[in-house]
């Protein structure tokens, strides 16, 4: 019986979507960018100057999603080697651009309502949920409250926390509530105990996420730990990973995905920070999994250490690395394995701000006993992803989404 890999290249958008004018995105391309950039002959310390060199990458055909996409052929995905892989572009129909709404919606279940946003740059949060979280807490009071960057807020606000024991609370133009402590002073379990209350909260804002951001370090050389953890709200209704679990099937988590799907529908949980470890974790799923089994991943560093930080070169160098590693995950594939290269979102970064932008997602689809180059076109919803891997693995059809098999 045959497997599926997921890799989700987390924030590789290839192309604003059609609505991206609402979101105020139009024109945004999160690969195209990064290539022109590399072509461009920008320098910077993490990468030598020149054209982007994914090989891999390109004889799989992102390129030639990214052209689907946007329009625009991307530099350095010119490749003499024929295409060995299915490609198409994915538009998405949720109503956001967020973390879980993209991956629900890949797994069969699109967001269709409206998250809740704590839209104020500064007072972000309102009184009445500031006060019930001391109280329930017996933390009196927070610091923050404000829209900002995960890492600039520790560096600004750190030293005041140490001080006072009071938590950084801050959040951004997605839904999510995000709360910094320090692993020594404050306490990492008690950072998971002030999440959890937390998480209780803002279910009647509708707020999507609950992310625990401990940090170590001292006073001018704080630094985040991979002990991150998300607290995210169910999805409304059965997944793929659901069904498959339904179906006697095992679903193997690779870093945060469990948390994704707030720990529904997985029966093997991996934990691993970096894109090595990431890989690692993979392989590692690969050799155990059983037959019909889903292997899920995220490479998260991409939006959170390059992306919203607004690194072209960071997540260009990141881009040539993850292509070094992939045919370690393709050289493990059994005959009949299907493996899928995908996004959630964009998070442009050549793009004003610090927040994801709205395109349109790759859906690179290889198998080694399809080994010939086929253009699925632009695909209307992320769902169809999730349909074609239920075809794969011979489970009931999903709810959502037309596949591609």
């Amino acid at each position: 019986m045959p497997r599926a890999i997921i890799l989700v290249l987390d924030s590789l958008g290839i192309g604003s979507t059609p609505d991206a004018d609402k979101f105020g995105d139009a024109g945004s391309n999160t690969l195209g960018h990064i290539a022109k950039w590399c072509h461009e002959g920008n320098q910077c310390n993490e990468r030598n100057s020149g054209p982007l060199r994914v090989p891999t990458l390109a004889k799989l055909g992102l390129g030639k999603a990214n052209e689907l996409g946007s329009g625009i052929a991307p530099k350095g995905f010119e490749t003499s080697e024929e295409i060995c892989a299915l490609y198409a572009a994915c538009e998405e129909i949720s109503t956001g651009k967020d973390t879980p709404s993209g991956h629900w919606e890949i797994a069969g279940v699109p967001v269709r309502f409206d998250w809740g946003y704590f839209t104020n740059k500064q007072h972000s949060f309102p009184e009445k949920l500031i006060a019930e979280l001391s109280r329930r807490s017996g933390i009196k009071g927070i610091l923050g409250n404000c829209h900002g960057s995960g890492t600039e807020i520790i560096k600004s606000l750190g030293e005041e926390h140490i001080k006072t024991g009071l938590p950084i609370c801050y959040t951004s133009a997605d839904s999510v509530f995000q709360i910094a402590a320090h692993e020594k002073y404050f306490g990492l379990e008690r950072l998971y105990e002030f999440c959890e209350i937390a998480r209780d909260l803002v279910d009647e804002y509708n707020i999507a996420r609950i992310i625990a951001r401990p940090f170590e370090g001292e006073v001018g050389s704080f630094t985040r730990t991979g002990n991150r953890r998300d607290y995210t709200t169910p999805p409304p209704s059965d997944t793929l990973l659901d069904k498959l679990v339904s179906a006697g099937r095992e679903v193997h988590s690779v870093g945060k995905i469990a948390d994704i799907f707030a720990h529904r529908g997985i029966t093997h949980k991996a934990k691993a920070t970096g894109h090595d470890a990431l890989f690692d974790g993979t392989l590692k799923s690969m050799e155990t999994a059983a037959e019909g089994s889903l292997i899920f991943t995220n490479f998260v560093e991409f939006d959170q250490t390059f992306g919203h930080r607004r690194n072209v070169g960071g997540y260009a160098a990141a881009l040539e690395h993850f292509d070094t590693r992939l045919p370690e995950v393709m050289a493990k594939m059994k005959s009949d394995d299907m493996l899928i290269l995908t996004a959630d979102h964009g998070c442009d970064p050549t793009w004003v701000g610090g927040e994801h932008t709205r395109e349109h997602i790759p859906f690179v689809m290889y198998r080694p006993e399809h080994l010939s180059e086929v253009n699925a076109g632009i695909r209307s919803s992320f769902c169809d992803i999730g349909q074609s891997i239920a075809g794969h693995l011979n489970i009931p059809a999903l709810d959502e989404g037309v596949s591609v098999l």
